[in-house]
């Protein structure tokens, strides 16, 4: 097959092309490396602003005093619990409400639809919310953050979407004059053929879970139930407090070394907290593009 000579219009817009998401890369990368250098880095290094391309005087000082932390552990072991339950559950109620919707012969699934949707828009409030979880007894514990967040409406409608441009009508006729139930062709059929979309919604909902704050920190008084993003804010405000007292002890020896560890947990936090996200996401690349371009674009 004879190649096509690309024209010197096309090899100047490729050149500008190159440069420009370069550039557009490295302001994205950047930021990304410069914290984890930071973290390894002198912590008077990095607040004298010597810490730019590479790490100064390394050291693993903030790791260490950061690894040693117990409560650490438990934020980990409360959080993969939060994640690991949360997400079942979202990823449960998400397919069976998504699927029965994305279905023509559903009587009133336009209205149902529509429901979910106002639900976007309009809700009781954080006040009516708390008031609702403390009298349900859910207020202080762990079933809270994970159903609390049951079912995203965004993430239910990119699934539904998925569904209708990707399970054809004539499947479902053929299914059904070999005798097969709705179930059946849901569990042995619909979700073989839906691992795209099931892994972008362990994505987001995974990030969700992983990442949640706000709800612990509203529902969640109890140190041993709390999250990891609650336990890492929690550490690094207390090494800044612990500095404020000593300043009004007089104590300029303890002040730049609490200082210094603060510097230090500061960036060690950002990789603690999101190393395992970044390591899951690696697992369902794959099927993310694939998922998130048919579920949102098509239809």
């Amino acid at each position: 097959m004879k190649k096509i000579k690309a024209s010197m219009q096309d090899r100047v817009f490729n050149v500008c092309n190159t440069i420009i998401l370069s550039f557009l890369l490295l302001i994205v990368l950047y930021p990304l490396y410069f914290v984890v250098i930071a973290s390894i880095s002198n912590p008077d290094a990095v607040n004298a602003s010597k810490v730019i391309f590479y790490p100064v005087q390394p050291t693993l000082e903030g790791y260490t005093k950061l690894l040693q932390e117990s409560r650490l552990w438990i934020g980990y072991r409360n959080t993969i619990l939060y994640a690991v339950f949360g997400t079942s559950l979202n990823l449960i109620l998400t397919l069976l409400t998504a699927y029965p919707l994305s279905r023509d012969d559903l009587k009133g699934g336009n209205i149902i639809l529509a429901y979910f949707v106002f639900t976007m828009f309009f809700n009781g409030g954080l006040i009516a919310t708390f008031i609702l979880v403390r009298g349900l007894g859910l207020y202080n514990t762990p079933i809270v953050l994970v159903i609390l967040s049951g079912l995203n409406v965004y993430n239910l409608i990119v699934t539904r979407t998925f569904f209708r441009n990707t399970i054809p009508k004539e499947l479902l006729d053929a299914a059904f004059m070999d005798g097969c139930s709705n179930w059946k062709f849901f569990i042995r059929i619909v979700l073989p053929l839906s691992k795209a979309i099931i892994a972008v919604m362990i994505v987001f909902y995974g990030v969700f879970h992983w990442n949640q704050y706000f709800n612990a920190l509203i529902f969640i008084s109890d140190r041993n139930l709390q999250p990891l993003q609650m336990v890492l804010r929690s550490i690094l405000i207390q090494n800044t407090m612990v500095g404020r007292q000593v300043v009004d002890e007089n104590m300029m020896r303890e002040i730049m070394d609490q200082e210094r560890y603060a510097e230090l947990i500061k960036y060690g936090v950002i990789i603690v907290s999101s190393l395992p996200v970044l390591v899951l996401y690696q697992f369902a690349q794959k099927y993310f593009v694939k998922g998130v371009m048919i579920g949102s674009i098509k239809g």
